[in-house]
Formats: C-alpha cells, sequence, structure tokens
C-alpha cells in the first residue's frame, strides 16, 4: 500500500481543454487508490468532477495565463490563475505536489516565486527523461535556465543524482556533461571550467558526454544549460516522430509489406510507446520546495495520468527534502542565497 498524497492538477493546462485533462486524472486516480486530487479551474469544470469522485476536491480558480503572456508579470497579475492557485496549495501544505501542462514559462515562475526554492539552490531546472537504449537518462537542464554560470552545473548534477536514485532506483547514478567531444579540453571555456568543477564536487562525474552518445545510455544523468538542453529535447522528440513516420510509410508501401507490419505491429506499438514523451508524463522542475511537474502542452489523457502519477511518485520520495540535504553538504553550498528571475 502507498503512501498517501494530495497532487494539485491545473485543468486548464494543455493545448486539448478541460475535458482531457480531467479524464487523464480520473485515469491517474483510477491507477492509485491512495492518490487524492485537487482540481484547480473554473467551477463549472472542477466542481462536477470533484462531486463524482471520492478522491477529488474541486478549487476554483477565476484566471488562466496564456501561452502568449510573459511568464513572470503573468504570475504576478494574474493572483487567481489556476497555476499560481496550485502552487500557493503546495506552499500552504494542502498538497504535495502540483501538475500543470499550461505555460512552461509560468509554470516556472510560480513555482519558485510562490512555492519557493529549497535553500542553497540557485536555480531550479527542469529534468526531463529520455528514453536511452541501455537505461533511461536524465537530461537536466532541459529550459528553466538559458543563461548558466558553470557553478549551476553542479546544482543540476546534484538534484538530477537525487532524482535518478530516488524516482527510478538507480545506485550512484554516472554524471555526464554534455559536451562535443569526450576530451576534458572540449568545448568552450564554459564547458571546461564546468567540467573541472563537476570533477572536483560530484563523486558521480564520469566526464563528458557527447551528443551522439546521449542515446546509448551510458550516463544516467547528463547536465547542460537549459538552452542546449532544450534544443537537444526537441531535436531527439522531433527525430523520433520522423523516424516512426519513416517506418509507417515503408510498411505501408506495398502488399507484401503491410503483411510484414502486420507481423510487427506489436513491437511497434512497444517502440512508440518507448519513444513518446506521453510515458513520462512531464518534466520535474527540480529544486523548489515540492513536487512540481510540467507536462507537454500537447499532453493527451495518458499523458496527464502519468504526469500526475510522476508527481505523486516524487512527492513520496521527499526529492525535495534529498536534494536539500546534498546541496547543503556541498562544499559550494551557498545557504539560501538564490537568484532573482
Amino acid at each position: 500500500m502507498a503512501e498517501p498524497v494530495t497532487i494539485a492538477v491545473d485543468v486548464m493546462g494543455g493545448d486539448h481543454g478541460p475535458a482531457v485533462v480531467l479524464r487523464g486524472a480520473y485515469q491517474a486516480l483510477q491507477n492509485d487508490p491512495d492518490l487524492h486530487l485537487l482540481l484547480v479551474g473554473p467551477a463549472d469544470e472542477v466542481e462536477p468532477f470533484a462531486a463524482a469522485h471520492d478522491r477529488a476536491r474541486a478549487v476554483v480558480a477565476t484566471e488562466v495565463i496564456e501561452m502568449g503572456e510573459h511568464p513572470a508579470g503573468a504570475v504576478r497579475a494574474k493572483k487567481d490563475s489556476s497555476i499560481v492557485v496550485g502552487c500557493r496549495l503546495v506552499k500552504e501544505g494542502e498538497a504535495t505536489g502540483f501538475f500543470s501542462a499550461g505555460s512552461t514559462g509560468a509554470c516556472l515562475a510560480a513555482a519558485t516565486l510562490v512555492v519557493g526554492r529549497v535553500k542553497g539552490v540557485k536555480r531550479p531546472a527542469l529534468g526531463q527523461i529520455l528514453p536511452a537504449y541501455a537505461r533511461p537518462t536524465l537530461l537536466i537542464d532541459v529550459g528553466a535556465n538559458a543563461d548558466c554560470k558553470p557553478e549551476y552545473l553542479v546544482q543540476f548534477a546534484q538534484m538530477g543524482t537525487a532524482y535518478m536514485t530516488a524516482l527510478m532506483g538507480v545506485e550512484s547514478p554516472r554524471v555526464g556533461l554534455l559536451n562535443i567531444g569526450s576530451e576534458e579540453t572540449k568545448g568552450d571555456a564554459f564547458a571546461q571550467e564546468a567540467y573541472q568543477l563537476l570533477g572536483r564536487q560530484v563523486p558521480q562525474f564520469a566526464g563528458n558526454c557527447e551528443g551522439g552518445n546521449l542515446m546509448a545510455g551510458d550516463f544516467d544523468v547528463v547536465v547542460t544549460d537549459g538552452f542546449t538542453g532544450n534544443v537537444c529535447l526537441k531535436t531527439i522528440e522531433g527525430t523520433a516522430k520522423t523516424l516512426m513516420k519513416y517506418v509507417k510509410d515503408g510498411l505501408m508501401s506495398s502488399a507484401l509489406s503491410k503483411v510484414g507490419a502486420l507481423l510487427v505491429k506489436g513491437s511497434l506499438a512497444d517502440l512508440k510507446t518507448k519513444l513518446s514523451p506521453d510515458t513520462y508524463g512531464g518534466a520535474p522542475l527540480l529544486g523548489v520546495k515540492g513536487a512540481v511537474i510540467v507536462g507537454h502542452g500537447s499532453s493527451n489523457e495518458t499523458a496527464v495520468a502519468n504526469g500526475i502519477a510522476v508527481a505523486a511518485s516524487t512527492a513520496r520520495a521527499d526529492v525535495a527534502g534529498v536534494i536539500g540535504r546534498l546541496v547543503a553538504a556541498s562544499p559550494k553550498a551557498d545557504a539560501g542565497k538564490g537568484e532573482d528571475l
């Protein structure tokens, strides 16, 4: 029996509307009998669902942060938006985690400004599990910090190892630095300085990871700045989609190949699931005081259900607490001074 946990869910997040989020919430409740949900959104969307489900409660929010709005400005201006209210529930202890497939920037801003940073964390970072061949790999940062200092990458490594140990059961995760070559002298001044810092401060650091080796699974955690990580992540996702289209076109190209397609249908379905970002549900925002998971805007109900499940697992494992202890024990730990957005 799992530990009971309460997750706040942004019903207004995502491209497909509240109905998809609510179907995902229902799926999550069915999968986890110890899960409780606080559904945040307009009364006409959340109250009927909550009335029909014992482990769901409606929390009315009257505003929505749109994708095109300035993230920090919208968070400050729209205090009753579903994203801000969801984060406030975590801050006030009514929920231990929050899931949203809404504006990534607004989620980052609200989590940082409302939930707050773990003591000693300079910059929270988004991580994304990649379906690497040998074993899953966490790429961090994938978009929270476009401009980084080398010391940020040290904390990204600490937060990433905490996540992979607590959530994926990896003992002593191998950490790599995304770079243009395997030698320690490769890369620009930023990469070379980061390499030296990681070597001194992260016991699990195992060297540089070239882009071509990222999906091999040679490392459990790969650190980089948010700009590079975001481009890398979207390239991988786009390549996976294109690959599946090529495979489908090839299998549908002739009568004989269509017969072959029937024979490998199950294997192809497994491959599609493995490569789909929906499988992992969303990216954890590591370094804030709570389990905050940011989903794709295009999340379907399966992705929403999986994202809520990841939030629940992250909360149960107290990843934020583990990160706090790791950062505090670091020789370069800053006693609580974060940096402004």
